[in-house]
């Protein structure tokens, strides 16, 4: 297993300086989390970018990412706003690999709560799972043709 890091909202950091908030350009809350749950996953960190950024470039750059990965299991940390166009772009590719998207509504820095319980969502059920492409977050697990954002109601669901 692998986790690839896009950045996105988990990511995000308040800068007190220019009184906003970024994407960085590190693994650091990622690694965090897995400082809590006492496991060792390797990660790479590619493009560092809100996902509202994010452009089809971005996205043949992860997925050549996850293609020349040695591991059969992916997951995949991106911004939620955009998660359903790179996890379909990831299955056009047809790599007989599992991978499992996920992300957080809130930023790690602002409350870890929901981003760590995402994180070790996609962490156990990744475990269970065939080759194909998945969404995890907010307690909703599925195929990403099942899971959609809500975008009116902020939150994650089946469709």
């Amino acid at each position: 297993m692998r986790i690839i890091n896009t950045g996105g909202t988990f990511n995000k950091r308040y800068d007190p300086i220019r009184g906003e908030l970024f994407v960085p350009s590190d693994n650091r809350s990622i690694e965090e989390i897995l400082t809590s749950l006492v496991t060792d996953i390797p990660i790479s960190g590619v493009i560092y970018k809100d996902s509202l950024e994010m452009d089809d470039w971005d996205r043949t750059v992860l997925g050549e990412t996850i293609a020349q990965c040695s591991e059969q299991t992916i997951i995949v940390v991106h911004g939620t706003d955009t998660i359903d166009m790179s996890a379909a772009h990831i299955d056009t590719l047809q790599l007989n690999k599992t991978v499992v998207f996920t992300g957080a509504m809130i930023p790690f820095a602002i409350d870890p709560v929901e981003a760590t319980a995402n994180l070790a969502m996609a962490i156990g059920y990744a475990h269970n799972l065939s080759a194909g492409v998945y969404i995890v977050i907010q307690g909703v697990m599925g195929s990403f043709k099942q899971v959609k954002k809500n975008k009116s109601l902020g939150k994650f669901e089946y469709v």
